[in-house]
């Protein structure tokens, strides 16, 4: 499929219900469609690979363009100059999510990229980091222990950030990394034990919900 022809099967799905639905789940965007994500899921399996039109994709600035977008690139083309540059036109979490879900998480530099945008200061950019330390700890089964080990001493640091969606993010991935097997359990839920202790309201959100769900037999 050409471009032209994606951004028209996009607009076909349109639906201005779930444009108000999103938004009150904190979604937003320049430009919104309202598609689910079955339907851009479907589309993205209809298209294939191709990494040009991912990139023409994600510069239409429509708001699903970018989720297929991260669907349709090809890890081995996406390089970290694209990284940087996308996670600057993230101005919602779902296509953070997405994108680090979809794409980023099996790049090569995924490691360094989460410790790295863990400790930007933009919320988005910030949540970037915590979403990639989630996802990498969900679908990366072969790392080895120690690479989440590095990861939740950041998350202790970053567990008093008051932002919304960046505490959201902190949470995701301790709770992440706790259930990824018996050990990092016992670190996660150490490491939670630790972020109670502080002063901060935030930090104490985040830990009593992550302890939650990681108590659960």
């Amino acid at each position: 499929m050409k471009y032209e022809q994606i951004i028209k099967e996009l607009k076909k799905f349109r639906n201005p219900k779930n444009i108000e639905g999103m938004k009150q789940f904190g979604i937003k965007g320049e430009t919104m469609l309202g598609i689910s994500m079955p339907n851009i899921r479907n589309l993205g399996k209809k298209i294939g690979k191709n990494h040009e039109l991912a990139l023409k994709l994600w510069k239409s600035r429509i708001h699903e363009a970018r989720i297929l977008a991260s669907i349709i690139d090809e890890p081995k083309k996406v390089t970290e100059k694209q990284m940087d540059l996308w996670i600057k036109d993230f101005d919602s979490w779902d296509v953070c999510d997405q994108t680090c879900m979809n794409l980023f998480y099996q790049l090569p530099c995924a490691y360094e990229k989460a410790m790295e945008w863990s400790k930007r200061k933009k919320e988005f950019e910030k949540r970037a980091g915590f979403a990639l330390m989630a996802c990498l700890a969900w679908k990366d089964k072969k790392a080895e222990n120690k690479k989440f080990i590095r990861f939740l001493l950041i998350i202790k640091k970053e567990s008093i950030d008051e932002r919304n969606f960046v505490k959201k993010a902190v949470n995701w991935a301790l709770r992440q990394i706790g259930k990824r097997n018996s050990q990092l359990k016992k670190e996660a839920i150490k490491t939670t034990k630790e972020i109670l202790k502080k002063d901060s309201r935030t930090a104490k959100w985040i830990a009593n919900d992550a302890l939650r769900e990681l108590s659960k037999k």
